[in-house]
């Protein structure tokens, strides 16, 4: 497993995984933004040539937004999530940004417990964050 930048050949298969692990989507433009935008920080687990997961980040000054990070169904349980918030929070570091943010279903306890062992704080919630279904997210937040 390696983890790299995210490249243009990487684009489909990162919309593709957001359309299997995610009720709203991002588009495979919308990703493909990403790549350009000064902003993004967006890392991949490749196994093999395969895209096993993916973080993507957004950051303003010295503090960012973790917006999307998903493990292919058939990578799961194997701590490549654990290694992409790792890699994102390093790189991230390296630039000088010193708080991490983001948000998550109140109902995902998988991706909540992963959270809470990295070192992420719950530090708010937004009411109906989300939709299909609707439901309240939570504000966690890393110092790096």
């Amino acid at each position: 497993m390696r983890i790299v930048k995210m490249q243009p050949e990487h684009v489909a298969a990162v919309a593709e995984m957001e359309r299997q692990c995610f009720s709203d989507p991002w588009s495979e433009k919308s990703v493909t933004s990403e790549l350009d935008n000064p902003l993004s920080l967006w890392l991949i687990a490749e196994a093999d040539g395969v895209v096993a997961g993916y973080v993507g980040s957004q950051t303003v000054l010295d503090s960012s937004d973790m917006m999307n990070l998903a493990v292919s169904q058939d990578f799961r349980r194997q701590g490549i999530g654990e290694q992409l918030v790792n890699s994102l929070t390093e790189a991230l570091a390296e630039k000088g940004v010193k708080t991490l943010l983001l948000e998550v279903r109140i109902s995902n306890e998988p991706a909540k417990q992963l959270y809470q062992k990295l070192g992420f704080e719950i530090v708010g919630k937004r009411p109906r964050y989300y939709e299909k279904p609707r439901e309240d997210a939570l504000i966690l937040r890393k110092e790096l």
